[in-house]
């Protein structure tokens, strides 16, 4: 029995950087930092329309999710080769590890890239390898996700699964992620039903700066399993209920949430009315390299501006985390063996 009310919260921070967790909304290509995109440049002989690491860095004041995705594709532009998406991976994985993440679910966007005439295989290869290196070297769990772009067509999705077919075997799911405005999930009702019946595993962005009813379509139209984001569900008491009657996991991204102006501020967010509401949420960083932080930042940062959050909630974000993830039921039940061993330990010291 873990002793919750024993643990003070100036040992949370401690607690919150070395329990095991799982990052669930991780886009790989959101966590190449500002010195890799020009190391990539130069290595790739693409030309930036920044001047250096500072002016790029500068950049990063978004007014909202489309102000964001405009720097994101251009950053994006210096992946060409293969050895490119392994090198950006790696990097995220060394991040990851120090942060105790024990796993990774990678969402990637293939027509970001395929639409510049890098070849998917190109993709997938580098970061499938980068996922087996993680394993061997570091001991982190990891998968690809595969993103359609809401933005596009469906015809553009149903293309892209079509040129992903040989490679399902190092692809576990699909998401649906870009601007989320105007683009409702139903948009993509036909992909998602073929996804579904090739096993792949489904979640979707929805009730980020969307509305509710987004919520709704994901869960009825394409049948995922977890909701992107999903703070917007608050506004609806009949999805809330829904929501906590099925445990249906949200990925939230605190941090972003600020970043992308979807909250004024990180003391306005409500990560607390959601875990109070009883849903099952996880926090992860998003696109770390552009919001401010990876996912122990994510932590850190929103137990600090929101003092009602206590051992019990950091407990149960972690142990979300790793039971929404798609990892094997055996090394789920691992991970939580070791949860509950960091919390235990810290409840009997106290």
């Amino acid at each position: 029995m873990i002793n919750f009310d024993a643990i003070g919260r100036e040992r949370l921070p401690g607690l919150l950087r070395r329990m095991p967790k799982a990052e669930l909304h991780i886009h790989i290509e959101g966590s190449l930092e500002p010195e890799l995109i020009f190391a990539l440049a130069r290595r790739n002989g693409v030309a930036l329309p920044y001047a250096d690491v500072a002016a790029l860095r500068a950049a990063y004041a978004f007014t909202d999710l489309q102000s964001f995705l405009d720097i994101y594709y251009a950053g994006a532009s210096v992946l060409l080769h293969e050895r490119d998406f392994y090198d950006m991976a790696m990097a995220y994985f060394e991040r990851a590890a120090a942060d105790h993440v024990v796993r990774a679910e990678l969402f990637f966007d293939p027509q970001t890239h395929t639409d510049r005439g890098v070849p998917l295989r190109s993709v997938i290869d580098g970061l499938a390898r980068a996922c087996n290196t993680a394993q061997r070297e570091l001991g982190i769990s990891a998968s690809l996700i595969m993103c359609f772009l809401r933005h596009l067509s469906e015809a553009s999705a149903q293309s892209t699964l079509d040129a992903a077919l040989p490679h399902l075997a190092r692809i576990q799911g699909v998401g649906l992620d870009s601007g989320e405005r105007g683009n409702p999930p139903e948009k993509f009702a036909r992909v998602f039903e073929r996804c579904g019946s090739l096993g792949l595993h489904r979640v979707a962005h929805a009730g980020e700066e969307g509305p509710a009813a987004y919520i709704w379509s994901a869960l009825d139209v394409l049948r995922v399993e977890r909701i992107d984001h999903g703070v917007r569900c608050l506004d609806d008491p009949r999805l809330v209920a829904r929501l906590a009657a099925e445990q249906v996991p949200l990925t939230v991204c605190p941090l972003s949430n600020v970043k992308l102006c979807v909250f004024p501020t990180l003391a306005q967010h409500n990560l607390a009315s959601l875990l109070e509401a009883g849903l099952c949420v996880t926090v992860n960083s998003d696109d770390p390299a552009y919001f401010g932080g990876y996912l122990n930042q994510n932590l850190l940062e929103t137990f600090e501006a929101l003092p009602v959050l206590t051992a019990r909630h950091a407990y149960a974000l972690a142990r979300n985390s790793l039971q929404a993830s798609f990892a094997a039921p055996q090394d789920i039940a691992l991970w939580l063996g070791a949860l509950d061993a960091v919390f235990t330990e810290a409840g009997q010291a106290a």
